[in-house]
């Protein structure tokens, strides 16, 4: 019989080595860290319309994430491996979910959502007329604001959703270099792969997970407990509803609270995997020789730092590919970034849904076809050992085909129901007008209405009007969601040949192709994430490719915060300030002042919310095809540095050149 073995003596934790515990607390913080980024992306729409502020300030909001991250940075980077890297990510972890709970801390102290009406909720319908010759029922002024009108308190509340979103991306600057970093330097090397996979699949996993629950609290009221159901008047797909977003965020925060704290228990350092135990003397001599590294680091001056970096920047700055690859990355990056920002609002306005279904929509169809696509990218490239110069060609070309089939979702169009004074005249001809001045007519001209309020009501013609009064409508029977306006002026001059010119609360639905052209976007959507995702991991080999092996921690970290300045920060806030051109009709904040856009001029929201990304793209195939001419040029040289070397030297020299 052979001799029993010794135990090895990695330190074990339950008969599971501290590094199989340590990969599954960091795929808990992958899980937690993205899970809360993919849910707070998906609720900037309730939030918006929970603080009444426009697009252009929610991409500010947005951007806010990634200065948190950029503030730490490069204090992670450099200091990050020299420290107590577990404990550095445990602290992470807690910061994260401080930045979560300060997220949420504005409902608490906002009161009671008031939901935007030209009505009272104390008043009664059934026998308040709502159309009456120079009088005015509402309360809201429709002229200057008196000097007494005093601002809502919670007006500037939304400051603490930006500081928490800045705290939130400064906690989650840690967790994912350090943990890696720890993983690498004691794991096995033909372990590493696939742990680096688990953690890869864990961010696939968070981003879901994310989705599913920001569905689910859209779909909740955001005055959960303190409502009545049925003191509500409008519906999940109302352009005034909010949903439960704080509830979701205050579950992240737990989340990552739990996820950080097996990260305080464990050592600074552990032996590698398959290593027995050294002798104490040499466990000695190993500390003191880590202790004297140490020590004549921390002596480093400023100026011998600056003279290994100075070259190594001047390094990168000449390197062409490098650089074209920079460039690439941010305007594919800023058009990525900017439509994820908005898509439940694109898909919330062009094609009636609910935020709840939106958010639900864009997880189911997207995120499992991205984590098939960047597998089997990954597996092509092991396969078939592809060079430089063919990953280039692959990313390329495969990149191209989708931007070509991408110009196919202009013609996934779905018509909303014509708006009387926005999108139509009220005789029912077609016109688009953003002035307030159009939503008066002879109908209701007497009726002094207020212009700035959105109410709207569905008329029996099929024309939504944006409030009764402007409908012209003088009496209501009904209460609640229920409630029905009748004798609506307005409905009957659009020429609708019935005696009961009747209204009920809420806009019209859309044309009947609406679901059907929603099922076209969502499928190309589909179709175009699986195939970009398979160009991503030959594009990504690109770039480590064009670094020497001393440059690439660097020239990583560069490129990372290159894409975060110039198009993980500005590209949300003029994504948002061009949405907020599209406005047709503003939402009002007390005293009078324009609050979150209700409804948009859909065509021309349609147009920039494509046609950005679309323009951002198709620039940055311009660089790409510098990168092809420049490798192509590369590769000829080395075939003809090949072909005149001797036959002896050619396995060395081909060696050499890779």
């Amino acid at each position: 019989m052979k001799e029993a073995e010794k135990p090895r003596a990695e330190e074990k934790f339950c008969c599971i080595s501290k590094l199989k515990v340590f990969l599954l607390a960091l795929s808990l913080a992958c899980v937690g860290k993205t899970m809360s980024g993919a849910y707070m992306n998906s609720m900037y729409t309730q939030i918006e319309k929970q603080f009444n502020i426009p697009a252009s300030l929610v991409g500010i909001i947005n951007g806010s994430f990634e200065i948190g991250n950029l503030l730490l940075m490069a204090f992670v980077s450099y200091f990050g491996a020299k420290l107590h890297r577990p404990k550095i990510i445990a602290l992470g972890c807690t910061v994260l979910s401080f930045g979560c709970l300060l997220i949420s801390l504005p409902h608490f102290l906002f009161g009671r959502y008031r939901i935007e009406s030209s009505i009272s909720p104390h008043e009664n319908f059934s026998v308040m007329p709502l159309c009456l010759v120079n009088q005015s029922l509402f309360s809201l002024p429709t002229e200057e604001p008196s000097t007494e009108c005093e601002k809502e308190p919670g007006s500037l509340l939304w400051i603490f959703v930006m500081v928490g979103n800045i705290v939130r991306g400064m906690g989650e600057t840690p967790i994912m270099p350090l943990g890696i970093s720890y993983l690498e330097d004691f794991a096995k090397a033909e372990n590493s792969p696939f742990y680096l996979g688990c953690l890869h699949t864990a961010t696939v996993i968070g981003p879901f997970l994310g989705f599913l629950l920001a569905s689910f609290c859209a779909e909740v009221f955001v005055d959960l407990g303190s409502v009545d159901a049925e003191d509500i008047t409008i519906t999940a797909t109302d352009a005034r509803w909010v949903g439960a977003w704080w509830l979701g965020i205050l579950i992240c925060a737990s989340l990552n609270l739990l996820a950080g704290i097996p990260f305080w228990f464990f050592p600074k350092s552990l032996l590698k995997e398959g290593e027995s135990n050294e002798p104490e003397q040499m466990s000695k001599k190993s500390v003191v020789l880590l202790q004297e590294n140490g020590k004549n680091e921390a002596k480093q001056t400023m100026y011998e730092i600056a003279k290994d970096f100075i070259p190594f920047l001047k390094a990168l700055f000449r390197n062409p590919v490098y650089m074209l690859f920079i460039c690439i990355t941010v305007l594919q990056f800023s058009a990525f970034n900017g439509m994820v920002s908005f898509m439940p609002k694109y898909l919330e306005q062009q094609f009636g849904k609910s935020a709840s279904d939106a958010i639900f929509l864009i997880g189911v169809y997207n995120l499992p076809v991205i984590c098939v696509g960047y597998f089997f990218g990954g597996l092509f490239m092991k396969k078939f050992k592809i060079n430089i110069s063919q990953a280039a060609n692959i990313a390329f070309w495969v990149s191209l085909l989708e931007y070509l089939l991408y110009f196919a979702a202009y013609w996934t169009i779905c018509d909303t129901s014509p708006v009387a004074g926005l999108t139509v005249s009220y005789e029912g001809i077609e016109q688009v007008s953003y002035a307030e001045n159009t939503l008066l007519a002879d109908c209701n001209r007497d009726c002094d209405c207020p212009v700035k309020i959105w109410d709207p009501v569905c008329g029996n013609n099929g024309i939504t009007y944006v409030s009764p009064c402007l409908a012209g409508c003088k009496a209501s029977r009904g209460t609640g969601k229920s409630v029905v306006f009748e004798n609506c002026t307005c409905v009957a001059a659009s020429g609708f040949s019935s005696q009961n010119v009747s209204a009920v609360l809420g806009q019209c639905d859309g044309e009947e192709n609406c679901d059907k052209m929603l099922h076209y976007f969502l499928i190309l959507s589909l179709v175009c994430s699986f195939i970009y995702s398979l160009a991503a991991m030959p594009g990504y080999m690109v770039l480590i490719r064009s670094l020497k092996p001393e440059e690439k921690s660097f020239g990583v970290g560069i490129h990372g915060l290159a894409s975060r300045v110039f198009a993980g920060i500005p590209s949300p806030i003029y994504f948002g300030a061009l949405i907020d051109t599209t406005c047709l009709k503003w939402g009002t904040v007390t005293c009078g002042g324009e609050g979150a856009c209700r409804m948009y001029d859909i065509v021309t929201y349609r147009w920039l919310y494509l046609g950005l990304p679309a323009i951002l793209r198709g620039v940055s195939y311009i660089p790409s095809a510098l990168i092809l001419l420049i490798l192509k040029k590369k590769v000829k040289s080395e075939s003809q540095i090949l072909l005149n070397a001797p036959v002896e030297m050619q396995d060395k020299v081909q060696e050499e050149l890779k």
